[in-house]
């Protein structure tokens, strides 16, 4: 019987997700295709109303979420946050959950987070338009293969992380990036043989790439470490109910002088942003053993 309930909980919220999702989806792509208008003002409106239609569909979400599959999300650490900052977020990435507990916790109390999507994703039915209408930057990763029969390429997903992160100048905004590059898997882990216990190496380019387009205009560094008691969830385990606590710990940081530079043409600024994410993602596999201990 309980199968049975946790089934009919999570067909029902993800029915009641789908049809949130669509309902905002419309005024979502009207207004992005007013928003493609010349016009500096009216492109500027149009990014605030974009992020309002946003932030409400994330809302109502979150009632989806209380109504159907009450989960208790635990936070500690820092929660001097404003939505009128601009903030570059980091997090450990372990499930598509992590989207749903980050869109959460930082609902209203930043600006709405951008995050770093794959170029496949924007092909996405519905959502794909939706994250591309709302400005999510979408990377191009190029292999070591194609770059060498096509040298062309080169620096390409750099300009593109340029441009992307341009528009975020005129307005509050929350870069959000999985620098690890991809989900947590046991497989990964043993075959990068990451020093880390609890995490891939982290990739420093986009992160470095993002912080110079930005300039001085990004200040404030949100690190976020997610951890879920027991096995990791997926989407559907965690709308049926099955998951009854995330712990999430938030540390907030000015961004070092240091960690500005020129990535790509810079050896010793390369290597130097590297270290200094290393020691942040020490920090973070001490605090997921913390986490796991308590």
């Amino acid at each position: 019987m309980g199968a049975v309930l946790s089934l009919i909980r999570g067909s029902l919220a993800f029915s009641c997700y789908v049809i949130n999702t669509l309902f905002w989806v419309i005024p979502i792509l009207l207004v992005s295709i007013i928003k493609l208008i010349p016009v500096t003002p009216l492109r500027t409106l149009c990014s605030y109303l974009l992020d309002h239609c946003a932030t409400a569909w994330i809302s109502v979400n979150t009632l989806i979420e209380r109504l159907f599959h009450r989960v208790d999300v635990q936070i500690e650490g820092d929660s001097n946050l404003s939505p009128k900052e601009w903030y570059m977020v980091i997090a450990n990435h372990q499930s598509w959950v992590d989207i749903l507990v980050l869109q959460r916790i930082f609902n209203h109390k930043i600006p709405f987070l951008k995050f770093f999507l794959k170029q496949e994703l924007l092909y996405v039915p519905v959502l794909g338009l939706a994250w591309w209408a709302l400005d999510f930057p979408f990377m191009r990763r190029y292999s070591s293969a194609q770059l060498r029969k096509n040298p062309k390429l080169r620096g390409k997903d750099i300009e593109i992380t340029r441009k992307a992160c341009a528009k975020f100048k005129t307005k509050p905004v929350s870069v959000m990036n999985f620098v690890e590059g991809t989900r947590f898997r046991p497989e990964k882990h043993q075959k990068q043989n990451s020093e880390f216990n609890h995490l891939l190496k982290p990739k420093a380019g986009g992160m470095a790439f993002a912080l110079s387009a930005m300039g001085d205009q990004i200040h404030k560094l949100v690190d976020v470490t997610i951890y879920y008691p027991g096995n990791t969830p997926s989407y559907w385990d965690y709308i049926c109910g099955r998951v009854k606590q995330v712990r999430v710990h938030i540390k907030v940081s000015e961004i070092a002088p240091e960690m500005r530079g020129d990535y790509l043409n810079d050896r010793a600024y390369k290597i130097s942003f590297q270290e200094q994410l290393n020691r942040i993602w020490q920090e973070k596999d001490a605090m997921l053993t913390k986490m796991a201990q308590q």
